[in-house]
């Protein structure tokens, strides 16, 4: 858990960089998936023995490996606001906060304009209250 904590406006002023991150995260995500299917795909064809230059494999698990590293630098980015990143699709991103002298995690969703809810840190997404009046200002 991130030791930094947001009020409201702290929060939601990371939000345009954190979809920006999301973004980066779901292409690299797509480009993963269909590489991925692809080396399958070769490697089937060497089960069946289908002649395959082995530089080939060695390729397209080193694009694998460097998407993956590219992927965990969106994701650092990401944690070193202090915000948590939860999940890539849908993107769900938790904000520390403290309310009634409690940490709580303001919750935010890809495709909300702003951070509306909260959870527990034990409830999870599925326990997201909705703020008040008062908790966002």
């Amino acid at each position: 858990m991130s030791n930094k904590h947001f009020n409201v406006k702290e929060a939601n002023e990371l939000i345009p960089l954190i979809n920006e991150e999301l973004c980066h995260l779901k292409n690299l995500q797509s480009d993963f998936d269909h590489k991925l299917q692809q080396l399958n795909r070769v490697k089937l064809q060497l089960k069946e023995h289908v002649q395959t230059e082995t530089s080939s494999l060695f390729l397209m698990e080193s694009e694998l490996e460097f998407l993956e590293i590219q992927a965990q630098i969106h994701v650092t980015n990401i944690n070193n606001t202090g915000a948590l990143l939860k999940g890539i699709d849908p993107g769900l991103v938790d904000f520390p906060s403290i309310k009634n002298n409690e940490t709580i995690l303001l919750c935010w969703k890809e495709g909300e304009s702003e951070i509306s809810y909260y959870h527990s840190e034990t409830e999870g997404f599925a326990g997201r209250k909705p703020l008040s009046d008062d908790d966002k200002a």
